[in-house]
């Protein structure tokens, strides 16, 4: 008689490949054994060595449009029973509707901020309705305040929005919320590619079960070098490559689906009534509870498509959801549920995908299955580049280089620091966890928070932007939130086993975000004291002679040949940086321009349009501003040319009514005698001026303060200004360095 407790004392490591016996075959019974059947060591051992070897295999991606890969796989540890199945399938359908079909298609969708999605896009639109941010002075004149009247709100409504706006706890926390949900978002996105491309690239298992680790994570660290490597050409010449591999992904489910359920068991269809989910849950319990965290996995990707809003439209992700994703995705987890019911092996479970597929299909599938991977995770790169432009705009961020990959969509971008760590982060956990059992613990937690933020704030977006009534907005915040919040629950059991890894990285980077916020803020209270109308720093005399104002010592301001041209960061006001240089060398040049750059949302702007010029009280004193769109180049080495001949259209078209040229215009002496003093200067010399703000902590201020900000300053010294690559003539450069406290 052999040992029943054999199974107690065997152990296995981390690289287990399928046991065989003398003949080579690789066994897959049902491990239930009996003493009336006989009991062989070898088989029972073998059949335990696979058990443990299927729970090795569940592959978890972060895709909605990959998941039915894993879903199954991840939710059951044996062979379901018919009940369970059913009402797995029941969860899956449901969840699908509610969550994807309904919230995301046609609530999230509709909160736009021009067009961007994600929650910091959610909070920059409540910010728009509600005084809830402290704007960069930089950008307040272009952010336009839409605020509704308060009698134009409801009762409820009203007091909704004075609660955030005057409690200081409900502005942070709202925040808190829109940084977290952007760190959670980008700290899945180091998951996603390495889950997606692991897992798929695993599936090579199922065909040659001796293949090596070493050799599954290195064709997956080379796919996602190359799939880093084409991000330059832009999201719209990488998507036009990969949708027909989308198309084809998904009509292959559809079909796989229509073929398992005509064959095997089409009472699975049953699962259509909401019944069967509740009795699952009901009837397993706590299980059935947990078992959520791997059904969660149906829709993981859903945060991502609504973050690459900004790179399709609304219509065109609705469309594609609706009449082709959702249908197909059904099919297919319909059609592996009538499988899975009728398996007499037991283990289809355990690789629901390529173990479903018709019959002679399995190396397509495995070829079109790496090349969906791909796409996942192309979703999530995209997604990682919409939202850090986000955090930038708002000054969540430092400046990293950016560039504008189309010429329709403002949000397709690329980053190629961005680019080049979310490489690095992806390869480097792919080698280190190896495989997808291990990733999978990681993964699902910050994916349910971050639609459970966007939830809270969608509703706060219906309340205050969309003014519905108050009750009908918490009736369906009550169910979107509880769907959340299940799902939630049971995905933070995985804490422990992995998913500790992506909130950390999501804490890391809600640090950072939040750190270089609150550095930002001192920096503009620091500039506010050096903002002034021109009148405050100088004062003309009768006989025309420029002095600077008693305040700043009442000295004579020499006029010096030559067009100054003053970068401005505000757009109104006088610059700082015209401020120090006056102080600081008592001299103004003959011509001076405050120069500032305003960049539009739109492709380009024309010529004729882009340039707005106005003078100021000083005399030779013009404040220009260029409106530009993000395919515009505006700053080159002939800037001064350009900005000369607009102050002449400028001066010419101020004092007649015609449009023809300066150039075929007869002027009247004071426009011909302005325009000789701009020629005469732009001959002289062109001079750009610069600031170089050097900051430093104020003494007394409190150790973690200081702390803090010195750790801005540090991260400000080494990130790259906005003005890194100006282009502009070294010879005509001049820099003028002050310092600012804060």
């Amino acid at each position: 008689m052999a040992d029943p407790d054999l199974s107690q004392r065997i152990h296995f490591g981390e690289e287990i490949h399928p046991a065989k016996s003398a003949t080579s075959k690789t066994y897959n019974k049902d491990p239930s054994i009996s003493e009336k059947n006989g009991f062989d060591i070898e088989d029972h051992a073998m059949q335990i060595a696979n058990a443990d070897l299927n729970q090795k295999k569940k592959q978890i991606y972060g895709d909605i449009g990959t998941s039915p890969l894993y879903v199954y796989s991840s939710t059951f540890t044996s062979q379901p029973s018919y009940d369970d199945l059913l009402g797995a399938l029941s969860i899956i359908i449901w969840t699908l509707t509610l969550m994807v079909s309904v919230k995301y298609m046609f609530i999230v969708l509709s909160a736009d901020d021009d067009g961007e999605g994600g929650t910091f896009a959610l909070y920059s639109l409540l910010a728009k309705y509600s005084n809830i941010v402290r704007r960069d002075p930089n950008v307040a004149g272009t952010v336009k305040m839409e605020r509704h009247l308060t009698n134009d709100l409801k009762p409820l409504n009203k007091g909704v929005r004075s609660l955030i706006e005057k409690s200081v706890v409900a502005r942070i926390a709202l925040k808190m919320f829109g940084v977290l949900g952007v760190s959670m978002v980008m700290a899945d996105g180091v998951l996603t590619p390495a889950q997606s491309v692991l897992g798929a690239i695993q599936g090579i298992e199922v065909a040659k079960p001796d293949i090596s680790s070493a050799t599954i994570v290195g064709v997956s660290c080379a796919i996602l070098v190359l799939l880093f490597a084409i991000q330059p050409f832009g999201t719209t010449k990488i998507a036009s490559s990969f949708a027909p591999i989308v198309m084809i992904w998904l009509l292959f489910n559809a079909c796989s689906g229509i073929y398992n359920l005509a064959k095997f068991d089409h009472t699975v269809l049953k699962a259509f009534s909401p019944y069967f989910a509740g009795a699952y849950l009901v009837r397993n319990g706590q299980d059935g509870w947990r078992s959520l965290g791997g059904l969660l996995l149906a829709f993981t990707g859903v945060e991502a498509l609504f973050a690459d809003l900004g790179a399709f439209s609304k219509r065109a992700i609705q469309i594609s959801w609706l009449c082709l994703a959702f249908p197909c995705l059904l099919l297919a987890y319909i059609g592996q549920a009538a499988y899975i019911s009728q398996d007499a092996t037991g283990t289809a479970y355990t690789n629901p995908f390529f173990n479903t597929v018709p019959p002679g299909s399995f190396y397509f599938s495995l070829v079109i299955a790496i090349l969906a991977a791909i796409v996942a995770s192309q979703a999530m790169i995209t997604g990682a580049f919409q939202l850090l432009m986000q955090v930038m705009n708002m000054s969540y961020a430092p400046h990293i280089k950016l560039v504008h990959t189309s010429r329709l969509f403002h949000g397709q971008v690329y980053m190629p620091l961005a680019n080049v760590l979310l490489m690095v982060g992806t390869v480097i956990v792919t080698a280190a966890y190896s495989n997808t059992t291990r990733l999978g613990n990681a993964y699902g937690v910050c994916v349910v928070c971050v639609t459970l933020i966007t939830t809270l704030m969608v509703t706060l977006v219906a309340i205050i932007k969309w003014r519905i009534n108050l009750f009908i907005v918490l009736f369906f915040f009550s169910v979107f939130g509880a769907l959340d919040g299940v799902y939630l629950s049971s995905a933070l059991t995985k804490v422990p086993t992995g998913a500790w890894f992506t909130i950390m990285l999501a804490a890391i980077l809600s640090f950072i975000f939040v750190l270089w916020r609150f550095g930002k803020e001192s920096q503009w209270a620091a500039e506010a004291e050096d903002r002034f109308q021109p009148s405050h720093l100088l004062t003309t005399g009768a006989n025309g002679e420029v002095k600077l104002t008693p305040a700043f010592g009442g000295g004579t301001v020499t006029k010096v040949d030559g067009v100054g041209i003053f970068f401005d960061k505000v757009g109104d006001l006088v610059p700082i940086v015209f401020a120090q240089f006056v102080k600081k060398f008592s001299a103004r040049p003959e011509i001076i321009v405050f120069f500032h750059m305003r960049q539009l949302s739109t492709p380009s702007i024309p010529e004729a349009e882009r340039y707005v010029i106005q003078r100021t009280t000083i005399p030779g004193c013009y404040r220009m501003t260029a409106r530009h769109g993000y395919r515009d180049s505006i700053v080159s080495p002939d800037l001064g040319r350009v900005i000369t001949e607009q102050l002449v259209l400028f001066i010419t078209r101020d004092r007649t009514s015609s449009a023809s040229s300066a150039s075929s215009v007869d002027h009247s002496p004071e426009v011909q005698a302005e325009l000789d003093v701009i020629n005469k200067a732009a001959r002289a010399q062109m001079v750009y001026i610069m600031g170089k703000e050097q900051m430093t902590i104020k003494k007394g201020t409190n150790f973690v303060r200081a702390a803090f900000l010195w750790l801005f300053l540090w991260i400000r010294e080494n990130s790259r200004t906005k003005m890194a690559d100006i282009g502009l003539p070294f010879d005509n450069l001049v820099e003028v360095g002050f310092v600012k406290e804060i």
